[in-house]
């Protein structure tokens, strides 16, 4: 970044665009964003053709969500209070609160490719958690980075301890109001099941992930996506760190399969009809990062009808980028597994992010910055690699791939792009965990 200027934020986080939730929505105000939804994807048309894009500084990006524990490493619901005390300046503003009242997410400023990129973040993630450990301790919690904690419950994971954000009660009210029943996880897993109903999504905040931000150019940004794509299943066999829910040994990457399940919108009958899921691998490889958006809007209803301010015609028409808040905000709420993401800087030129959000956070820093290493520099290397690597592996292979590798971790069974013919993936593990 230049001398004196801001970090962005790069969060998607759904609280700050659009002012705060009602309690309820009317029928008008999903009418009323869902025509500016189509509207904003002209717009985005648009944005892409006519304006240019921050690409001189290919900009890195880290989000890391985190456990609350107490003495006895069970959950302990003290985000408000933990986030209260969180002013130092290391931390002050690093933290915010996540679904669950026993979840903290740290968003880490964004550094440039190459160079000392991974040894800042090094000194930068281990200075945060320990100014945010001092300040945990002062009453009497703990921090975990782990993909879902072991000692976690069904009776943890309820309706009351759901953040104080009302965002998040009404996330809730649209997907069990769209479901119509109790929200069903049934996980078979290496040996053991898990079936349980729930009367909400909050079995979802026994997720903990960390997620890599890799911003990338209008023209290259297909091409990255595509290779995140190729890569998750080899991502996750790595760096899979989630293998218990509720007492049962399930899958090796557990959180994907729970995040599914904890927030399925559709009955049975639209499972059925084949009706897309919510969280969502995707089905094609893409040519441009409107393929994306384009999918959103067309497969996806509103859950949060909240508008923006700023209408996006009225800004293309003034000449100035427009802030696409609806899209954005629906965006960030459909969980993709590689997600696009749009923004603009406080200079309001626009960029565009591939996020990555297959791993699991932890166990250490050191593991983590070395599956972030290998994620970027293998995404880069596909990504602008002669023959594309999706020319080579069908979609499906990738997303069975990807599916394999959740279950089995190292064991997984991966079909190659060389050969087409099934290979075991055999990555030699260490203590940085790649």
């Amino acid at each position: 970044m230049h001398p004196g200027e801001q970090p962005p934020d790069w969060t998607d986080a759904v609280g700050p665009l659009g002012g705060p939730v009602p309690s309820s929505f009317r029928p008008q105000d999903f009418t009323s964003y869902r025509r500016r939804l189509h509207r904003s994807v002209d717009a985005f048309a648009q944005i892409l053709d006519r304006f240019e894009f921050d690409e001189d500084r290919p900009m890195t990006g880290i989000e890391l969500e985190i456990c609350l524990v107490d003495s006895d490493c069970q959950p302990a619901m003290r985000n408000q209070e933990l986030l209260a005390l969180l002013t130092d300046d290391d931390v002050a503003g690093v933290y915010q609160e996540e679904l669950g009242r026993f979840n903290i997410e740290a968003n880490i400023p964004p550094r440039l490719v190459g160079g000392a990129a991974l040894a800042d973040y090094e000194a930068y993630l281990n200075r945060i958690l320990d100014g945010a450990l001092v300040r945990a301790k002062e009453i009497g919690v703990g921090l975990v980075a782990i993909g879902i904690l072991p000692t976690i419950t069904p009776d943890h994971t309820v309706l009351a301890n759901v953040s104080s954000n009302p965002r998040y009660r009404e996330l809730n009210h649209q997907i069990l109001g769209a479901l119509g029943d109790d929200v069903t996880i049934d996980i078979q897993g290496r040996g053991e099941r898990l079936q349980v109903r729930t009367e909400s999504i909050m079995p979802e905040a026994a997720n903990t992930s960390v997620q890599f931000h890799l911003q990338v150019t209008p023209a290259a940004f297909a091409a990255h996506w595509n290779a995140a794509q190729a890569v998750a299943g080899v991502q996750v066999a790595m760096g899979a760190n989630s293998p218990y829910l509720f007492g049962r040994r399930l899958w090796d990457e557990t959180r994907v399969i729970l995040f599914e399940q904890s927030t399925d919108m559709r009955p049975e009958e639209l499972r059925n009809q084949g009706v897309r899921p919510r969280v969502w691998f995707g089905e094609r490889w893409i040519t441009s990062i409107f393929d994306l958006f384009e999918e959103n809007v067309r497969y996806f209803p509103p859950l949060l009808p909240t508008m923006h301010p700023e209408d996006p015609d009225d800004a293309l028409a003034a000449g100035r980028v427009p802030y696409l808040g609806e899209l954005r905000l629906h965006n960030g709420t459909v969980y993709r597994w590689n997600r696009p993401v749009y923004d603009v800087g406080a200079d309001r030129r626009p960029h565009l992010r591939v996020e990555n959000r297959v791993l699991s956070a932890g166990p250490t820093v050191a593991d983590m910055l070395a599956n972030a290493a290998f994620y970027f520099g293998l995404v880069r290397t596909l990504a602008t690699a002669n023959r594309p690597v999706w020319s080579q592996l069908t979609f499906d292979a990738a997303r069975r791939n990807f599916y394999e590798a959740c279950k089995y971790g190292l064991s997984a069974i991966q079909r190659t792009p060389s050969t087409r013919r099934s290979a075991t993936v055999c990555w030699a593990s260490s203590s940085s965990g790649a």
